[in-house]
């Protein structure tokens, strides 16, 4: 129960459109499992969700995406593809991917799940630092206790009701 706000907006009386709209130009998404398309670059996976709005990427929306993913690490990947890449460098392509719109909120639903410890931990450091130098709300999801304890709230989910920790 209760209400979403986005941006300071109500979504609860939005039309579907308006709220879809609204998603799509406000909160990004990081998943377990990177979901990127195995026939593209490192490139063309973030310009992705601009390439889904408008066609054919505006050259400063490339140079952005460049910049992203050199600030993950992966500068000098650009035109691999992700068979050609570590699990680790798979996730920070998807860290860029969701960050290329400059969303507000960024939603991580186990974003390190599938990776080993020290991966983890050093996307998980991206993460926090990108969220800090970029004023994005990440939202992250996850049962890794460490991580959990890296971030400035917690909340615990207990049978559907979220709690703050005892």
């Amino acid at each position: 129960s209760g209400e979403l706000y986005i941006l300071g907006q109500p979504t609860r009386e939005m039309q579907d459109e308006a709220r879809t709209a609204l998603r799509g130009n406000t909160i990004g998404f990081v998943f377990q499992f990177h979901h990127l398309i195995q026939a593209f670059t490192s490139l063309e996976n973030v310009l992705m969700p601009l390439m889904i709005k408008g066609g054919k990427p505006k050259p400063e929306f490339v140079e952005r995406a460049k910049n992203l993913l050199s600030e993950v690490g992966l500068g000098d990947h650009l035109n691999k593809k992700p068979d050609e890449l570590s699990g680790g460098q798979q996730q920070r392509v998807a860290i860029a991917r969701a960050l290329i719109t400059r969303p507000a909120l960024l939603l991580a639903d186990e974003p390190t799940g599938n990776l080993d410890r020290a991966t983890a931990d050093s996307v998980f450091a991206l993460m926090l630092q990108l969220a800090r130098e970029r004023g994005t709300a990440f939202v992250v999801v996850t049962h890794d206790q460490a991580l959990a304890a890296r971030c400035d709230r917690q909340l615990h989910l207990v049978k559907g009701v979220l709690q703050a920790p005892v």
